[in-house]
């Protein structure tokens, strides 16, 4: 990734700003045509970021405006995501409910950093593509790199890998998943499904009952993001690379904010949007700093490596509910 420092106070971060929301515009628009609307605005602001960049070039005066979405509006988004997360939701997913997604989303994450050295695949990479199996996708990506500070490729190739096979969870779920129980196949589809929108999509195959659990396991998962972040902070501040991410603690501040019930809902409500708009920001910015010719460059082993971790999650995650059940 170019590192961006703080635009100088003399330095407009508008135009940069302004092409970024442009392109947040028109992901949330593309969203409305059928059969794009499965996908987050997230990924499709990347997406777009990307083309644009490698059709027709970065203006030099876009430069401060990302710097700023890059560090600035993505953190901001983590932050306001604390406000949609309560202890309450944590704690009615029940005792073998979170027992489950702590085991199945701390083992994902130490296994895929275990497997991405068998396969040979960077450290950095390995890193991002472990943490948006295991815990939301695209948004757990963008949070790992605030700590690890990766290339751009390295965190486009991360997104496209979970986005890639949670889209593949999310369709095939449903089949796989015919004969559970509304409880159990929620549970299993939230603790492993990567993203929030895949989560509720693959949910509601199952029924209201089946949407309610997938939602509630998949936000007890988001939940997890603030540990799993620190963790992965000491892990790579021991080489002396990475400050604290003191954004974890705003987004701790949040869910605590959120759990006292003095949170008005309407703001709850807007809340969700809010993060969204945030985060398809940032993700704008970095697809505009992408370099497809060094996207390929990296090969299919961290796509490997990311096909490994969700069969990985998926299948602990369904051994862990069943037998939870025969209990």
């Amino acid at each position: 990734m170019t590192a961006f420092a703080s635009p100088a106070p003399h330095i407009s971060i508008w135009p940069g700003v302004s092409l970024v929301a442009a392109i947040v515009a028109a992901a949330f628009l593309l969203r409305l045509l059928p059969g794009v609307g499965m996908f987050s605005p997230l990924i499709i602001a990347i997406l777009i970021g990307v083309v644009v960049r490698n059709t027709y070039g970065l203006p030099a005066g876009a430069v401060p405006g990302l710097a700023f979405s890059l560090r600035r509006l993505l953190r901001a988004g983590i932050i306001v995501l604390g406000l949609q997360l309560t202890l309450g939701q944590v704690v009615s997913v029940g005792g073998i409910g979170l027992a489950t997604i702590l085991i199945a989303l701390f083992s994902t994450y130490f296994f895929t950093l275990a497997a991405g050295r068998w396969l040979g695949v960077e450290a950095g990479l390995t890193r991002l593509i472990a943490t948006g199996t295991s815990i939301c996708g695209a948004s757990a990506v963008l949070a790992a790199n605030a700590v690890g500070r990766e290339c751009d490729e390295d965190v486009a190739y991360a997104i496209a890998s979970v986005t890639i096979f949670g889209t593949l969870a999310m369709v095939l779920f449903p089949m796989l998943g015919s004969g559970m129980s509304a409880h159990d196949y929620g549970l299993w589809a939230g603790a492993s499904i990567h993203e929030v929108a895949q989560v509720v999509a693959a949910g509601a195959q199952g029924g209201p009952e089946a949407t309610a659990f997938a939602t509630i396991a998949k936000l007890t998962r988001v939940a997890l993001l603030a540990p799993l972040i620190l963790i992965m902070a000491r892990h790579v501040g021991s080489t002396g690379r990475a400050p604290f991410p003191w954004f974890v603690l705003g987004f701790v501040a949040m869910v605590g904010l959120a759990s006292t019930g003095w949170v008005p809902a309407s703001l709850t409500k807007a809340a969700g949007p809010l993060t969204q708009v945030l985060l398809a920001m940032g993700l704008a910015a970095m697809g505009l700093q992408t370099d497809v010719a060094k996207l390929r460059a990296k090969g299919v082993r961290p796509l490997a490596l990311g096909l490994i971790a969700s069969l990985f999650i998926a299948g602990l995650t369904f051994v862990l509910v069943i037998g939870a059940g025969l209990f």
